[in-house]
């Protein structure tokens, strides 16, 4: 089994050779690179081709949600995941639109980070549970929301709470009586008219426009 190649990104010295200790005692794990701000993390990126890249979100020179987008026009396919101090529902929200597929806090647990780490390896994704939280409660205090100018369909609102529940597409097709190709479907023209990139941001979305909670609807902005 080949092992998980990494890129860490970080400008605090002291937590990047820490991180670099935990994953270098892992079988499993091999990290190709260490950089200490966006600039360089897109260069070495483009050097080494890690197959993810743990990403601090405040750094000098360039901070990871501007990073984010960099990297992933130079390797479309390489997994971000994010792991930082700050637990800002907004800012997790950006990042994960911008293409990170988990989203960690510093204190996260050894076991925790180097599960995470194989979770998004593998295209899932991976979010601290209290910033999930975080994400959820701002259902009830709602920031900007977003606007689309095709609105979903009914079928594509219910689709995507759904989605948000965490449910497969064939949980969806058993719960809305549809068969699996019409939910691919619906999945399909919501991540379209989203303009949005895989489910984990589906859901996010869904989190924030409050289409989690009971009779919730899908709004445009004013």
């Amino acid at each position: 089994m080949d092992k998980i190649r990494i890129l860490v990104v970080d400008d605090e010295s002291v937590v990047r050779d820490g991180i670099v200790t935990i994953l270098s005692l892992q079988s499993t794990l091999e990290v190709v690179g260490e950089v200490s701000d966006g600039v360089q993390a897109v260069e070495a990126a483009r050097k080494v081709n890690p197959d993810v890249i743990l990403l601090d979100m405040a750094m000098p020179s360039q901070d990871g949600l501007t990073t984010i987008p960099l990297l992933k026009e130079i390797l479309p396919d390489v997994r971000i995941l994010v792991l930082t101090s700050f637990a800002d529902s907004d800012l997790v929200y950006k990042a994960i639109k911008s293409g990170a597929l988990g989203y960690l806090l510093k204190d996260v647990r050894r076991e925790q980070l180097i599960q995470a780490i194989h979770d998004v390896a593998e295209g899932k994704a991976s979010i601290s549970p209290s910033i999930a939280v975080k994400v959820i409660q701002e259902v009830n205090h709602p920031s900007e929301v977003l606007y689309t100018s095709s609105p979903l369909t009914p079928r594509e609102i219910e689709t995507l709470r759904l989605i948000a529940r965490g449910l497969t597409n064939q949980e969806i097709a058993d719960s809305l009586s549809v068969a699996d190709r019409t939910v691919a479907k619906y999945v399909s023209s919501i991540l379209d008219k989203l303009h949005l990139a895989n489910r984990t941001q589906a859901a996010l979305y869904a989190i924030r426009e409050g289409l989690t909670e009971p009779g919730g609807r899908h709004k445009k902005r004013r």
